[in-house]
């Protein structure tokens, strides 16, 4: 199991407690280097128009939990696309 299967399975197991550099790399994994990071914000290219977006950002060192949420939900669209 690679490092990024590894953090996925921890943020799904508790999408309430993820450290923002996990969520991070993860990102950067599955959608490429963020479209803007030079705020606090980062913004990543999806494939679809709309929700779920996916746009994080940092709160005393941990991903906000409504924003892992939106990530997960992406990571399923783009799962399900694939198998579909």
């Amino acid at each position: 199991m690679s490092q990024i299967e590894k953090i996925l399975e921890a943020i799904r197991a508790n999408p309430k407690n993820v450290d923002f550099l996990d969520l991070v790399k993860v990102c950067d994994h599955y959608f490429g280097k963020p479209r803007q990071k030079g705020t606090s914000h980062r913004v990543y290219k999806t494939p679809w128009q709309g929700d779920p977006r996916v746009n994080i950002q940092e709160s005393k060192g941990k991903a906000k939990p409504y924003q892992v949420r939106q990530v997960l939900a992406a990571l399923k669209k783009m799962e399900d696309e694939n198998n579909g």
